[in-house]
């Protein structure tokens, strides 16, 4: 994958981001032309746990609640959260992006999921390794025509 420079800014900021962040590992990634995938490994103890729980998961909004996005969007989450990191990292780049006169917007939410085993692991490592050679025929590809 060539990245055009707002890829290059959204690698270089998620590279950043961990730096951080020290109860978090980051593992294999990939940036794409109009999203990212990657896996984080939350490493937190008994005395500064790490949590999951967050208000942009897209996950969280399909099943919950009668609350919008923006009043869950501005919930306060907490500062070990996989929504204060993808929260920071998000705004690095626009504020990146911006600074350099860009038109660039992030999508609202985040897709996230908890790996508990190996085999899922495994299984999306790959996916996410091997994403790049599947492009040409990604959804979300604008240049793929969706009937």
């Amino acid at each position: 994958m060539k990245y055009s420079a707002i890829g290059e800014i959204a690698h270089n900021c998620w590279l950043e981001t961990f730096n951080h962040f020290p109860f978090v590992t980051l593992d294999v990634f990939v940036v794409m032309p109009n999203h990212l995938h990657g896996i984080v490994i939350l490493t937190g103890n008994d005395n500064d746990p790490v949590e999951t729980t967050h208000a942009l998961s897209l996950q969280k909004t399909i099943t919950q609640s009668n609350q919008s996005i923006g009043e869950k969007r501005f919930q306060n989450q907490g500062k070990n959260t996989i929504s204060s990191i993808i929260g920071s990292y998000k705004s690095a780049v626009s504020k990146h992006t911006h600074r350099l006169g860009f038109d660039f917007a992030w999508q609202p939410r985040f897709y996230d999921h908890i790996i508990r085993n190996d085999k899922s692991y495994q299984a999306i490592a790959e996916y996410i390794i091997h994403n790049p050679l599947k492009w040409e025929n990604d959804t979300f590809n604008p240049s793929v025509q969706n009937y």
